[in-house]
């Protein structure tokens, strides 16, 4: 895998920050998924696109806007109608889906070159990411595995729960360095880990 210089790597200071005192209740990281893939189908071709996506990655669907899944190495969501992210921790996967998703269905993008992925996770998590965003996070509004597309002061975000008390921010590489740091403060109050 071609490493790129991260975007945080000035402000990715290691270890337990804020008011951790009591423990740490959030863990922060950066995931450097190998691929991040957006794909768009034409209307009425959005079956067709999803299930070249689970034939490519081994991961089914459920139908609407916001349903997703994730193995731990792949992980795929809906972010609008007919509208996808996919990630995989290997390179290459903008090729395979290339191949299994004709001109006629839809669109295939990679955008691994131009996202950060950040992963916040702990008993406080829903908390922190509730001060950014105007979303229910509550695991009944947002189950393991959907996603959200949604802005912060004009930084767009997408997000997949990728576990109870965890979920994966994907920003552009030009704001990630400007997310994290708000992240981080926002995190202070409960004391944060950077991992």
């Amino acid at each position: 895998m071609a490493e790129r210089q991260s975007p945080l790597e000035p402000e990715f200071h290691v270890g337990s920050h804020g008011n951790f005192e009591h423990g740490v209740e959030i863990l922060l990281t950066e995931t450097r998924p190998g691929s991040i893939v957006q794909l768009a189908a034409w209307p009425g071709e959005e079956k067709k696109l999803m299930e070249a996506i689970r034939t490519v990655t081994g991961l089914a669907l459920p139908d609407g806007a916001g349903g997703g899944s994730s193995d731990g190495v792949k992980a795929v969501f809906g972010f609008a109608p007919g509208k996808f992210t996919v990630t995989d921790e290997a390179e290459g996967l903008a090729l395979a889906l290339t191949k299994a998703v004709t001109p006629a269905i839809g669109t295939v993008t990679d955008l691994s070159h131009g996202r950060t992925a950040i992963r916040i996770a702990g008993p406080k998590a829903e908390w922190v990411l509730s001060k950014f965003f105007a979303i229910d996070f509550g695991l009944l509004a947002f189950p393991v595995g959907a996603g959200r597309s949604t802005t912060h002061h004009d930084v767009f975000a997408q997000i997949q729960r990728t576990g109870t008390d965890q979920f994966d921010i994907y920003v552009f590489r030009s704001f990630a360095r400007s997310f994290w740091k708000a992240l981080c403060h926002a995190s202070e109050e409960v004391g944060y880990e950077v991992q």
